[in-house]
């Protein structure tokens, strides 16, 4: 057990029995613990970052997705892994099998919290539900990051973005209204009702809207299916039969995107109603190829992924404290920089159409 585990054990005891907390307060080893002040309540660390100190190994770095066996998340999670072991530290992938399970993403939290994980890279059911869990696993020295979907500020250190939000919601209108000729109605077929990365792009569409140039364009409903692919179908066949003169739909979701494909590439609405949103080439790409789908976006999730796992232990390794301005490296991806509110950007979009979707397998 490494001197940081040990630190951390005591803690734990700590946090369960006061007697206790006060003995091994005595006796913890100097010079090797970890600063609390970095882990209480998710705030930075009091310190400052050592951008050269040495990569830890030997770290335990726990993956915790909004949903398990969903292929994005397979995808962005491999990449993690991948990134984790060449740092020589040991990955492993924890989640429920529904996207709006947050009891059991707390549970998991808890247990990862019990089971003293080094680090978490989770991306939240719900901006609020994981709080207080995520909290107490920073006060108990685990470095925490989320990715893709986020938590409220103080409840992480840092947040990995798939790219900015307001990029993300901004080009997928903008894409539409290219497909639309500029004029028509539009629904948005999104996630769960309570996803925080959902949300943010949608409130960044709709601001894209307000712009002049959308004068014609109008959004009819935001309707959800909860990242689950027969409810997000028949929410697909739902809107269209609600608003017949539908134009467009934008779905910013993956398994979203490819059940509206699903319907559409098998109706009368073929090639009339424009789909556009956020998925994966391999899913979309037969969808592309039948003139089902014009062009879609996304950024590479099997990077994300990386970030993720490069965030998690340059935090873990003091590199950085998730404070703006705070530089590290991240492999093969670059070098990064963390922004406002602890937030690290992927970078923009790519658009996926038929001249280019061959070129990506994911």
């Amino acid at each position: 057990m490494s001197l940081t585990r040990t630190a951390r054990t005591r803690r734990l005891t700590a946090a369960l029995a006061v007697t206790a907390a006060l003995a091994l307060g005595a006796t913890a080893c100097g010079g090797t613990t970890k600063d609390d002040a970095a882990k209480e309540g998710g705030t930075a660390a009091a310190g400052k970052a050592d951008p050269n100190a040495e990569t830890k190994k030997d770290l335990t770095v726990a993956f915790l997705p909004k949903q398990v066996n969903n292929p994005y998340f397979t995808t962005a999670d491999n990449g993690g892994k991948k990134a984790v072991e060449s740092l020589g530290s040991t990955y492993k992938e924890v989640g429920t099998s529904s996207g709006t399970d947050t009891a059991g993403q707390v549970s998991y939290v808890n247990t990862l919290t019990q089971q003293q994980a080094d680090a978490i890279a989770v991306s939240a059911q719900d901006p609020g539900a994981l709080c207080t869990a995520l909290k107490q696993a920073m006060k108990n020295g685990v470095s925490v990051v989320t990715y893709d979907s986020d938590t409220k500020a103080d409840c992480r250190q840092v947040f990995v973005s798939q790219a900015s939000a307001e990029d993300l919601g901004r080009t997928q209108v903008q894409e539409m209204a290219k497909q639309i000729g500029g004029k028509g109605e539009i629904a948005i077929l999104s996630a769960a009702q309570t996803a925080t990365n959902q949300n943010t792009w949608i409130d960044f569409m709709k601001d894209e809207l307000k712009k002049p140039e959308y004068k014609d364009i109008k959004l009819v409903k935001t309707a959800y299916g909860d990242d689950d692919a027969q409810k997000s179908f028949q929410q697909t066949q739902g809107l269209l039969q609600e608003h017949p003169k539908l134009a467009g739909i934008i779905s910013p979701t993956t398994v979203g995107i490819k059940a509206a494909a699903q319907y559409l590439a098998g109706s009368k609405y073929k090639g009339k109603v424009k789909l556009t949103g956020l998925g994966t080439p391999n899913d979309m790409r037969a969808y592309v190829k039948n003139g089902t789908v014009e062009a879609f976006e996304l950024w590479d999730p099997a990077k994300l992924g990386a970030l993720a796992a490069h965030t998690a232990v340059a935090l873990e390794s003091g590199q950085i404290t998730g404070q703006e301005g705070e530089k590290f490296k991240a492999g093969d991806l670059g070098e990064f920089t963390v922004g406002k509110d602890g937030v690290v950007s992927l970078g923009k979009p790519t658009v996926f159409s038929k001249s280019n979707i061959d070129d990506f397998d994911f």
